[in-house]
């Protein structure tokens, strides 16, 4: 069976608007497609362990995970880790190289929680980061130019080899996105 796997940015949640019109659109064009949605905690440790136990089980052929903003950091590491493919939106690359200015208190506005954001948060991040994609073709770049919290560029160059859409203008929530829905499902399924 085919799985996709969203995993959502940093403070955000399964309640994301992308993870949700996604999954609407999974369940209501490809019924025959798992997705999953793990919560993830803000520890990047953490959060990796979180979502390999939610891959446990499944045949690498058969995952995608489209991962938005940090979300499209840990895509990109758990697919080099499982040797599966990943779609990338607005993603964060080498995070730990930009997190330093949101150290402190943090609060993720779809659950509440508050946490405080620590330089172990950007020395996680930086184990897990990987430095030279292998296998560009298990990639699938989408990136607005008119990102106003990542430089896209950084994407576009970290993910050369990639298929890459770069749409112009836009937003850091990616407000393209329901236009890329039918072809990031089917390339997530063949």
């Amino acid at each position: 069976m085919k799985t996709i796997v969203y995993l959502h940015g940093f403070i955000s949640s399964p309640k994301s608007k992308k993870a949700v019109m996604l999954g609407d659109y999974v369940r209501s064009h490809a019924p025959t497609v798992e997705y999953l949605v793990p919560e993830l905690t803000h520890r990047p440790a953490q959060a990796a362990a979180q979502i390999e136990k939610a891959c446990a089980g499944r045949a690498s052929a058969d995952l995608t995970f489209v991962g938005s903003s940090l979300g499209g950091f840990y895509a990109t590491a758990l697919a080099e880790r499982l040797d599966c493919k990943a779609v990338l939106l607005n993603p964060a690359v080498h995070p730990h190289a930009h997190f330093a200015r949101f150290l402190g208190p943090q609060r993720n506005l779809y659950t509440g929680e508050h946490f405080e954001l620590t330089q172990e948060h950007i020395d996680e991040l930086h184990a897990l980061d990987v430095e030279v994609i292998s296998r560009e073709e298990r990639y699938w770049l989408v990136v607005e130019t008119g990102d106003e919290v990542l430089d896209y560029r950084e994407a576009t160059r970290y993910y050369a080899g990639a298929f890459q859409t770069v749409v112009r203008g836009g937003d850091h929530s990616l407000s393209s996105f329901p236009e890329h829905l039918p072809d990031l499902v089917e390339w997530a399924t063949t």
